[in-house]
Parts: C-alpha cells; sequence; structure tokens
C-alpha cells in the first residue's frame, strides 16, 4: 500500500511515519509533505493509495486539501488526523469523503486498525454501500441520539467509544449514556456491536469474502475476538454463516 502522509509539525510527522512503518512492510510511504500546498503538488502526481493528513495545515487544511483533490478523480483513501473532537470537523470530513478520522494522540492499535480496514476496502469490499439506516428504527429519538447513530455508520470500522462519541456531541458521558439507553433501549456499546455484526453478516454472504478481511472491515483488529463476539451474538461462527 502506496501512502502520503500530510503534517506541518515535524514531530507529528516523524511520529505517524514511524507508526505506519511499524505497522507492517506491506505499507510503503512514498512522500511526506509538510503543508496543504506541497501535499496539493504531491498527491496528483503519485497517485498513493492512502494519504493521512492533519486536519490543520498552512495554506491548505486537510478538507481544503481533499476538496482540491477532487477534481482528479483519484481513487486514494484519505485518513485525517486532528487533536479537534468537535463534531463539526467530523461532519466537514465526511461530506468530502474521509475515510477515516483520527483523533490525536495516534497508537499503534488506531494505525493498525484502520491501515487493515483501508486494505480491505482496496481489495474490493464495500463500506459505505452496506451501511445499516438503525435511525429510521427509533423515529421519536433525540437528535442527539441519531446524530450518534449517524456517527456510528459513517465510522463503525474504527474505533468507537461513548467517551468520544459524548464529546463530539458537547455531552457528559453520563448523560449521553442516559439518553441514549432511554430512546433505544440498549446501551450505546452494545448498539455499536450489533451495528458491526449486521454489517459482518452482509460482508459474509459476499463470495470469496474472508473472515480476516470482514473482521477488519467491521473495527475488530482481532479476528479470533471478532469470531468469539460473532457467535455469542448469532450463534455460529462467521465461517458457518457465510456457509449457511
Amino acid at each position: 500500500m502506496r501512502i502520503i502522509v500530510a503534517e506541518d509539525e515535524s514531530r507529528a510527522l516523524k511520529g505517524l511515519c514511524s507508526l505506519i512503518t511499524a505497522a507492517g512492510k506491506e505499507y510503503e510511504i512514498i512522500a511526506q509533505a509538510s503543508d496543504g500546498r506541497q501535499a496539493l503538488e504531491i498527491i496528483p502526481v503519485l497517485k498513493p493509495d492512502v494519504v493521512f493528513t492533519d486536519i490543520r495545515m498552512p495554506f491548505l487544511d486537510g478538507i481544503e486539501l481533499i476538496k482540491a483533490l477532487q477534481k482528479y478523480n483519484l481513487k486514494t483513501k484519505y485518513v485525517i488526523t486532528s487533536a479537534f473532537a468537535e463534531f463539526e470537523y467530523a461532519q466537514k470530513a465526511i461530506q468530502v469523503g474521509v475515510t477515516e478520522y483520527l483523533l490525536k494522540p495516534l497508537t499503534l492499535e488506531d494505525i493498525i486498525l484502520v491501515l487493515n480496514t483501508l486494505k480491505t476496502e482496496l481489495s474490493g469490499i464495500g463500506r459505505k454501500d452496506l451501511s445499516l439506516k438503525t435511525a429510521e428504527k427509533y423515529p421519536n429519538a433525540h437528535y442527539m441520539v441519531v446524530q450518534a447513530m449517524g456517527m456510528v455508520e459513517d465510522g463503525y470500522s474504527s474505533r468507537i467509544s461513548q467517551e468520544t462519541i459524548a464529546e463530539c456531541l458537547g455531552l457528559t458521558q453520563e448523560y449521553f449514556s442516559y439518553l441514549f439507553h432511554k430512546d433505544t433501549g440498549i446501551k450505546f456499546s452494545d448498539f455499536v456491536r450489533d451495528y458491526r455484526i449486521g454489517v459482518a453478516k452482509q460482508l459474509l454472504k459476499e463470495p470469496g469474502c474472508r473472515v480476516q478481511d470482514v473482521s477488519y472491515a467491521v473495527g475488530y483488529s482481532d479476528p479470533k475476538y471478532f469470531s468469539k463476539i460473532f457467535r455469542r451474538s448469532t450463534g455460529l461462527t462467521p465461517l458457518e454463516y457465510s456457509r449457511q
């Protein structure tokens, strides 16, 4: 997988490149950019598989960069990295087709999970076409709960926590937990699990789809743990479900 990293802070750039390199030999950093303008010059030429870009950079920020690149009709996947957890940034990122939105400080586990997910997508297993519009099941839910469901639909292949969602919505964890359970009847963590399993079921129906790829596609970095959760939810292992 060919990767370009755009980051204006030298320490953050070095750290992110180190994490990507540590994630596996199959991930190659072909170029680095220290601002949005430089990134805009090299990305259309090198046509990378993936671009990691900070959301705030000189000349062009991450979202402006991605918008400017859309005219080239690249097949590149974009990952926004940001220290800002505000919901408005996530909304803007989704609107311009960002594949992943990661909050700093990044960990190796974050990078491995997102790269595995991207590898699965690039190999042909779709993601957004398989999303389940769960908010339709709760027509009377609070608009904050509906927003949270939308964030799960767009980010189920990444690490999702109640803490992060509550922070994005400007709510305390306690109130968000209460509100979500009141309107849906289930805990947020159970909702995320059930949503991921629902998408996994659809993916497992595709001919030749491997359990490992499905695991990564729905946000589980450990296929064995995914299989355990899947069996607990369905009574079948992913392989048994796929064969049926």
